[in-house]
């Protein structure tokens, strides 16, 4: 018996360590929860506070009422197609979220990825909104990963197209110039090529990296993420063409789109405050005067970042609210 009780004695330090790693876990989630809620009002300020309101006003009262309907229609049709990437990674992962509650997160996480960058809406968002409604960690990030892994193989197959083909005419005083940007092209082209000949002919499919793991999916999957990506894209850059004059040529739009999206990612600005425009008016001054650009590129904002923004900050308190009710409803 005793030797019984000397056997069972070091478990019960055991069961004691555990419950300081359990307190430590909530009061980091809560601390993290705290942040979150700080972070997101400051970055919206910010925001908010480096727009001038009166030029986002006359650009838009520049424009007929029909043209802002238009491109008002073009925008939702984006943020519908955006919300497909995470209803793919519902079908990628099999979670059990109805579709009816995937596709306010993904809309909510796209506005705000947008205009307060990506790791704030398409990754801090993501997982505090899908960790609420019932997923957990592995799940949200599979699908964060085949919603990053959509976004970027359409952006893969629509610059390289565009750069190869030469539809992007880059200034002298540009180093890189128009040859070298068609190579670029037909680089990306064959790293799209590649994602998809591996979805379809790949031996292992399978890799993990500590808790993670990572699948390919399969190729029917991998050609509707190109189709999907690749449309967002398309819409996005058709916005704009809607808002230029007539002699836009809409590849060119859809090119310098590309462009300008790169060097926003590289600076790391929000909403690509300043980016957009430079690239725009450098690639296009030849074409349309700097105050035509930049009523288009206005009305564009205001468009598809801030009225979508607008939207999802009402969306996202709703979600909040209902969150427990609907992880509940869920189980």
């Amino acid at each position: 018996m005793a030797e019984r009780a000397l056997a069972s004695a070091p478990s019960a330090p055991a069961a004691h360590h555990h419950a300081p790693r359990k307190a430590w876990q909530v009061w980091g989630k809560r601390l993290l929860t705290a942040f979150f809620f700080i972070l997101v009002p400051v970055l919206l300020y910010m925001l908010v506070k480096n727009l001038d309101w009166q030029e986002v006003k006359h650009a838009l009262q520049s424009y007929r009422l029909s043209t802002l309907l238009l491109g008002g229609a073009i925008a939702l049709a984006s943020y519908l197609v955006y919300t497909g990437f995470d209803l793919l990674g519902r079908y990628y992962t099999r979670h059990g979220l109805p579709v009816l509650q995937v596709i306010p997160v993904a809309f909510v996480c796209y506005a705000f990825n947008l205009n307060l960058s990506s790791w704030v809406g398409g990754i801090a968002l993501r997982f505090r909104l899908y960790s609420r409604l019932g997923l957990n960690t592995a799940t949200i990030a599979k699908v964060l990963s085949l919603s990053l892994i959509t976004n970027w193989l359409g952006y893969l197959l629509l610059a390289g197209t565009v750069f190869s083909l030469r539809l992007v005419r880059l200034p002298s005083s540009w180093q890189l110039g128009t040859t070298g940007l068609q190579w670029i092209g037909f680089l990306l082209l064959a790293v799209a090529l590649a994602y998809l000949l591996a979805c379809r002919f790949a031996t292992r499919r399978e890799w993990s990296w500590r808790k993670l793991e990572v699948s390919l999916p399969t190729l029917r999957l991998a050609l509707l993420q190109a189709g999907l990506g690749a449309l967002n894209w398309s819409l996005m850059a058709a916005l704009i063409y809607l808002l230029l004059p007539d002699k836009a040529f809409y590849p060119t739009i859809l090119g310098i789109l590309l462009i300008s999206s790169i060097a926003g990612v590289i600076t790391h600005i929000p909403a690509g405050l300043g980016v957009l425009e430079a690239v725009f008016i450098a690639l296009l001054q030849h074409e349309f005067s700097q105050g035509t650009l930049m009523a288009a590129l206005i009305g564009y904002r205001a468009l598809y970042f801030l009225l979508p923004l607008l939207i999802a900050c009402v969306v996202y308190l709703v979600l909040e609210k209902r969150a427990k009710a609907l992880r509940q409803k869920n189980q």
